[in-house]
Formats: C-alpha cells, structure tokens, sequence
C-alpha cells in the first residue's frame, strides 16, 4: 500500500516545538482545535507509535497521540467538552497525558450555552424545545467545574461558545447581555473565562461592556457569518479582559461541511486565507507588546491543515 505520505514536504516538528515554547515563555499560547488528526502524520505525528501488529491501529492513535501532540504544542481547545459533562474519571485520563505546564481551553457544555435545541436527530425529543439550563451559573459549577477543580492549575481558558441566535430565539444583543451578566456574576472568580458569540450584530456596547465587567475576554473568531479578525481586533470596545483569545475556524462565508469536505484529512493547507492570517499575527504583535498572556487557536477547517497555517503566522 502506498504511503501517503512518503511524498510530502520535510516538516521541521522540532522548529516549530521550540518557537512555540519561546513563545509559551512569555504568556504567548498557540495550539489547534482538538488534536485527533491522522492527517499529521509525518508531521505532528510519528506513525511508528501507533503501530499493532506492524498495521497503524487508529484506536492507539485516538487514545494516546495527546501524548505526541503535547511535545509540540503548549495548548490545545477541548472542543469535546462542549457535548458533555465530562466525569472524574475522563479528566484524570485526558490530564495524566500531558506535562505539567501544558494548558488546555474547554468549551463549556451546549446544555448551559444553548437556548433551544436544533431539531435534528442527535438530540432526539429535546431537539426544537427550550434548554431549560440556559445560563444556569449552579448546574455549569456542579456539573462541569467540580470535577474539573483538581486540574485548574493546567486548564487556562473556559469558552462559552453561542451559536447564532435567531430573533424569535433571543430578541438581540440587549437581552443577552443582560442573561450573560447574571450568568457571569454568578461564576467562580477563580478561573479564566472568555465568550465567543456567532451573531455579528452582539459585537456592541451592551455586549462588550458586560464582559468587561467581569474581565472576561471576547473570543475574536474567525468564522462563517462574523467579521473578519482584523475587522474584530481593530474595536477598542472588543478588548474586554487582560488577556485575549483568538479561535480562527472558517473562511467567511464558507459553511462548517463544506470545509470538511474539502480539507478532510487535513493533511496541507490548501486555501490559504490572507485575513486570517493578518490578524493572527496582528494578536502576536498586540501580545508581544503590551505583554498581554495570548490563547490563539487554530482549527483545520480554516486553511486544511492547523499546523502549516500555524507555521505561517509565526514565520
């Protein structure tokens, strides 16, 4: 069987593990959005460790590449998180992978961020009906922050990722700003938070004035139906908290599928995004600067490989 990767470019793993420790150094933290790719193999990865009987075993891989992932990079977003609550023993599993100076970011479960559930076939008789833990403060510290506690020390960021909300959903910005300040004057001080909305239209005063309240930081996200990040980065108002986080997702425009359908496996990056791109280096510089502690994320789905658009922006 040929190998697909026998072809492809040199890809210097240790260079990049040593910028970004350099970077770690000073507060500066870059990593992907999730890490269970097959498609950095040659890259991130090291197929020879994951190997059962001579064959790649992809159960192996999915079960300890954290492990390899966490040699390169210093960080990396759970994005598992947000479909569950995990339990005690998920957590102790997942952190006895890492080094102790690793830092992950979780996106807290959809059960205290969602309004009303989508009516498709993942959440079978909830789909269309009201999620009555919509920002419930007491249901996210028992059932998510508890079992979380005993690894504080290496979870650096929680994100409160909102979908879009439709008008008959939510009825604007004035409304959620004032659910999203009850919620957030309810939460433990004792951790890092940050809120990533998907409705262009939030990104306003009432909205920008209640994270800073609680220096919570806006998620700057480069994503389908949102600004641009330079566009973002560039509203004093948006700078809420003193740090700053970046979740670079999608090409403007271009839906969630067809991202996965052209970039799966995420072996190279094939649409490169020069936006994207200038503002993830805009926060490099903002963080270099100001010396402003810095969680920039990179998903696949922006360009078709995390890794080479990383790379690019620290180059």
């Amino acid at each position: 069987m040929m190998n697909l990767f026998d072809d492809a470019p040199a890809f210097d793993r240790d260079g990049l593990a040593a910028k970004l420790r350099d970077l770690a150094a000073g507060g500066i933290f870059v990593g992907g959005s999730s890490w269970k790719y097959e498609g950095w193999l040659g890259q991130i990865y090291t197929r020879e460790r994951y190997l059962a009987r001579g064959k790649f075993s992809k159960a192996r891989f999915e079960q300890t590449c954290l492990s390899e992932y966490a040699t390169v990079f210093p960080t990396v977003c759970g994005d598992f998180a947000f479909y569950q609550f995990p339990t005690e023993a998920f957590w102790s599993k997942l952190f006895a992978q890492v080094p102790a100076g690793f830092q992950f970011a979780f996106k807290a479960p959809e059960e205290v961020t969602c309004r009303v559930f989508p009516s498709t076939t993942r959440y079978g008789l909830q789909g269309g009906r009201q999620n009555p833990g919509f920002l419930d403060a007491e249901l996210f510290a028992h059932m998510f922050l508890e079992a979380l506690e005993p690894y504080r020390d290496r979870t650096a960021l929680l994100i409160f990722e909102f979908g879009t909300f439709h008008p008959r959903v939510l009825s604007g910005v004035t409304e959620f700003a004032e659910r999203l300040d009850c919620f957030l004057e309810q939460l433990p001080r004792n951790w890092r938070y940050a809120v990533e909305v998907r409705n262009a239209d939030f990104l306003a005063p009432e909205y920008f004035e209640c994270l800073r309240r609680h220096n919570v930081a806006h998620v700057y996200n480069a994503w389908t139906r949102m600004p641009e990040l330079p566009q973002q980065i560039t509203l004093p108002a948006a700078r809420t908290a003193d740090f700053q986080v970046c979740r670079a997702l999608l090409r403007q425009g271009r839906p969630y599928e067809q991202a996965v359908e052209m970039f799966s496996p995420y072996t190279e990056v094939r649409d490169v995004n020069p936006s994207a791109r200038e503002g993830l280096r805009e926060l490099l510089h903002i963080a270099r600067e100001e010396r402003k502690t810095t969680f920039i994320y990179v998903n696949n789905r922006l360009e078709g490989n995390s890794p080479g658009t990383i790379v690019s922006i620290l180059d």
